[in-house]
C-alpha cells in the first residue's frame, strides 16, 4: 500500500488523498479481490460523511471504485472508509502498481473543518510513501498493515 496526502494541513475541508497499490507477489492479483481501509476519527455524525473518487487510474476509472464508511474503535479511529473495486478494474500483474486513486472525505455539503492529526491513516506528506496505517485486504483477510 502506498499512500501520498493531497491536503496536509492539520485541519482541512475535507480528508483527501492517494492511495495505490503495489504487487510485491509473483502473480497476478484481481484487483476485485482487494479491499482498502482508510482509518480516521470523524469530527461529524456518520449521517452527514460523504466521499468522492476524484480520479483512478484502474480500468474504467471512478466507476469502478467502490467506496462505503463504516463504525469502527480503536485509537484515533472511529470510522473507516472501505475502497473495493469492481471485476473490470482489471488486475495488478506481478511486481507492478495499481493506478492510484484519489479519493475526499467531507461533511454533507458544507464542508466544515475535519481534524486530520487525530486520524490513524493520516500522514502529512504528498511523497508516495508505503502506509502500514492503510490496511489492504485479501478476500476478506488483512494482507498489509495494522489496524488501530
Amino acid at each position: 500500500m502506498q499512500y501520498a496526502a493531497r491536503e496536509t494541513g492539520a485541519e482541512a475541508q475535507q480528508l483527501s488523498f492517494k492511495v495505490r497499490i503495489r504487487n510485491t507477489g509473483a502473480e497476478r492479483i484481481a484487483l476485485s479481490d482487494l479491499t482498502i481501509r482508510y482509518w480516521f476519527t470523524a469530527d461529524v455524525e456518520m449521517v452527514d460523511l460523504k466521499s468522492e473518487c476524484d480520479f483512478s487510474g484502474v480500468t474504467g476509472g471512478c466507476a469502478n471504485v467502490t467506496r462505503a464508511f463504516r463504525a469502527a474503535s480503536g485509537t484515533d479511529a472511529d470510522h473507516y472508509l472501505e475502497l473495493g473495486f469492481s471485476a473490470a478494474a482489471g488486475s495488478i500483474d506481478a511486481g507492478a502498481t495499481s493506478g492510484e486513486s484519489q479519493i475526499r472525505i467531507y461533511n454533507r455539503e458544507v464542508y466544515d473543518r475535519m481534524t486530520q492529526t487525530d486520524d490513524y491513516s493520516f500522514e502529512a506528506t504528498t511523497a508516495w510513501t508505503p502506509s502500514m496505517q492503510i490496511t489492504v485486504y485479501y478476500d476478506g483477510e488483512l494482507a498489509w498493515g495494522v489496524e488501530p
